[in-house]
């Protein structure tokens, strides 16, 4: 299963997208009041998508995004229906989360 749900739809030669990460997002506040350390926090700092290979938005994040984080973006002038759509969004520890979708 994808650690990012992703929909795409083409219309009108805008591709609008829609996605979800599904991670915690724990705060740093959180983190502390949960295990005394404010580096234990953990929520994503990057985000990256793709268009059959070519970079079409990315975007750096703080803690302030909420549980299990919805994007919504459009694409402009690149991207048909049948093209792969992939996003990929990198967390405070490292972890790796993925996700691919059709654009329809």
């Amino acid at each position: 299963m994808a650690d990012i749900k992703v929909k795409a739809k083409l219309k009108g030669g805008v591709v609008s997208v829609k996605a979800m990460a599904k991670h915690e997002m724990s705060t740093y506040n959180m983190a502390e009041k949960k295990t005394g350390d404010r580096e234990n926090a953990n929520f994503i700092t990057h985000v990256v998508a793709t268009v059959n290979g070519e970079t079409v938005m990315e975007m750096s994040t703080s803690q302030y995004l909420s549980k299990n984080p919805i994007f919504k973006f459009d694409i402009k002038g690149i991207g048909a229906k049948g093209d792969s759509l992939e996003m990929v969004a990198v967390d405070r520890k490292g972890n790796t989360l993925k996700g691919k979708g059709k654009i329809k």
